[in-house]
């Protein structure tokens, strides 16, 4: 976030039902992806009502006594969720064994970076709040006011990295204004290393920093491998990158991507 690429964010209804309809298969992971086509009858494309249904039933829709949705930790986006950890986290064991760090000819310091929406916390509740309708104003409101939930294991994940000296960033397409909600709401849900000011970066378009040669007219992968890139000119070495659009995790500057399932937005 903030999904401003597309108009706006790209509406999940619209998205799901061009690829849907036209074969778009961008899901890899549970992601729905753009399609440039226009479809050329009604009966290409899915009802909206009956995609809404799916995207619930596979979160497994549970809503609690204040009539809020969250996913199920027995739904079917848990348990694809806890897949892709288990490979993640059997893969970050061998790196830590792996001579002390130095695979692969690394003298640097080993890292591991995520995404925040989607990826360290779940935007789920909100989506359906909003009708996937994401605005600026209503996403502000929302982050000010309520801590999203984690995703399902991925405290577990990334508190286990840390404790066996990884060093965790995040980067998100937040702006710089969320920063004191952004930090408070990950460490509400247990995420335990500081996403402190040099550990979490935010999108800053009035003060673009200057290791971003776009500046404030950087797209998603543009603003995030080059994130990378500085963090690595830092001295580290990012063994793994964590994100639930391809655009988190395009670009470069890590020797791995993990890829969060995410059937709601796409984001170029």
């Amino acid at each position: 976030m903030p999904r401003t690429r597309l108009s706006g964010r790209t509406r999940v209804l619209a998205v799901t039902v061009a690829a849907a309809a036209l074969g778009a298969t961008c899901y890899g992971a549970g992601v729905a992806g753009a399609h440039d086509s226009v479809p050329r009858s009604d009966k290409q494309i899915p009802n909206l009502t009956d995609v809404v249904s799916e995207i619930k039933a596979y979160y497994g829709d549970t809503v609690d006594a204040s009539g809020e949705h969250f996913p199920s930790a027995t739904g079917n986006y848990a348990k694809q969720v806890a897949g892709i950890e288990a490979k993640a986290t059997a893969y970050l064991e061998r790196e830590v064994r792996h001579e002390g760090h130095g695979h692969g000819g690394h003298a640097a310091k080993p890292a591991i970076v995520l995404d925040v929406d989607d990826t360290s916390v779940n935007t789920y509740n909100y989506e359906l709040e909003v009708g996937f309708n994401y605005t600026p104003a209503t996403n502000s409101a929302y982050i000010a006011n309520k801590n999203m939930q984690a995703v399902f294991g991925m405290q577990t994940l990334t508190n286990w990295a840390a404790d066996h000296g990884i060093t965790v960033f995040w980067i998100t397409g937040r702006p710089e204004a969320q920063r004191a909600d952004t930090v408070r709401n990950l460490a509400a849900v247990g995420y335990e290393p500081a996403a402190d000011t040099d550990h979490l970066y935010l999108k800053n378009a009035a003060n673009p920093p200057a290791y971003l040669p776009c500046g404030a007219t950087c797209t998603t992968i543009e603003y995030k491998s080059g994130t990378r890139k500085h963090i690595e000119s830092l001295g580290y070495n990012i063994v793994a990158n964590f994100g639930d659009q391809y655009s988190d995790l395009t670009g470069g500057y890590a020797d791995k991507t993990f890829k969060l399932p995410n059937p709601m937005y796409f984001l170029p």
